[in-house]
């Protein structure tokens, strides 16, 4: 029987891909676990689905080697496996190279499995462009992503390896771009919206739409794009029909969640203090991090539209609305806070 391999499988959104595609009935699951890693999440999803076709495999992507024990009869490949912090050699490794392991896995192998690549919207290249551009799947990429936090270049780099290896060796390969994806179980402010500081809430985001994917829609965009995608290198933008603005995430958290003491900073006053900052890390040589540039400013607070239609054009549509997945997430925050 043919299996589906789902790397980084007990992640946040991993785990949410697991409950859609179990409910969807998809046989044949093949479920990558790191050893050691945290596995309550996924355990409780497995136990709601009892006698479902489902095999977790411990073990890694650290080499071809061991990519290639995970891809008997694999005909489908969700990538969600990545390093989601950490130094730049670290976000490289766990991102790229582990990336590289596994296509270099995929030609050997010879059986050319259709791959979906979990990436972000990190990947674009907005800095340069104007106040309120639509960002869409037409938008050019990150050009100095050296400028950037090393999760966007750590995931431009595995975007181009894809690519690279989709044009060499045939290997089929579907890219989604989720946006700010959020839900019970992750975290509660994107950094779109502001940066946590010691005893306040450096508010960023103003009246910016913020380009929302509740867990479960995202979950359910891949399973979509498994069924009808082309796997020709397509690209498409994950984010829900209903955004809201920053400014109106931030007023139902207080209301919902805390109250949190706030310093609000307009766009123009942003880029004069990451001038600044800039300014002395050159100063002082590295002695203050350089938290905040006019580069890093522009690209995430600057202020953009953006688009679904890619993948509406799929038959995607949401399965929780905005409202309600607001609800849910901030329910379980508040509820998070309480026992903090």
């Amino acid at each position: 029987m043919s299996k589906r391999l789902v790397t980084g499988s007990n992640g946040f959104l991993g785990v949410a891909l697991v409950e859609r595609l179990l409910a969807r009935k998809t046989p044949g699951l093949r479920l990558l676990v790191r050893p050691g890693s945290e596995r309550r999440r996924l355990d409780a999803v497995l136990a709601r689905y009892p006698g479902a076709d489902v095999e977790v495999v411990s073990g890694g992507l650290g080499s071809p080697e061991e990519a290639a024990k995970l891809l008997d009869d694999v005909t489908v490949i969700y990538h969600l496996a990545a390093a989601l912090s950490g130094q730049a050699a670290e976000m490289f490794l766990g991102t790229v190279v582990a990336s590289k392991n596994l296509l270099e896995a995929v030609v050997r192998k010879g059986t050319k499995p259709k791959i979906i690549l979990i990436s972000s919207f990190g990947v674009y290249g907005v800095a340069d462009l104007p106040r309120g551009h639509l960002v869409d799947e037409s938008t050019p990429l990150e050009a100095h992503p050296e400028r950037r936090d090393h999760y966007s270049h750590s995931k431009l780099k595995q975007e181009k390896l894809f690519e690279e290896y989709r044009v060499k060796h045939g290997v089929p390969v579907t890219i989604l771009r989720p946006g700010v994806i959020y839900g019970p179980g992750g975290g509660a402010m994107s950094a779109r919206v502001g940066l946590r500081l010691p005893g306040m809430f450096l508010f960023l985001g103003g009246k910016n739409l913020l380009p929302l994917s509740y867990v479960d829609n995202c979950a359910e965009a891949i399973c979509v794009a498994a069924e009808r995608a082309r796997f020709d290198g397509d690209v498409y933008n994950v984010l829900d029909d209903e955004l809201v603005t920053c400014d109106d995430y931030l007023h139902r958290y207080e209301r919902e969640v805390e109250h949190l003491r706030v310093l609000r900073m307009p766009y123009p006053l942003a880029m004069a203090l990451s001038a600044g900052v800039a300014w002395y890390h050159r100063y002082s040589r590295g002695q203050l991090p350089a938290i905040l540039t006019p580069y890093k400013t522009r690209t995430s607070w600057k202020g953009n539209r953006f688009s679904n239609a890619k993948l509406r054009s799929l038959g995607f549509a949401p399965i929780v609305p905005t409202q309600e997945g607001l609800a849910r997430t901030f329910a379980y925050l508040r509820e998070k806070a309480a026992s903090a």
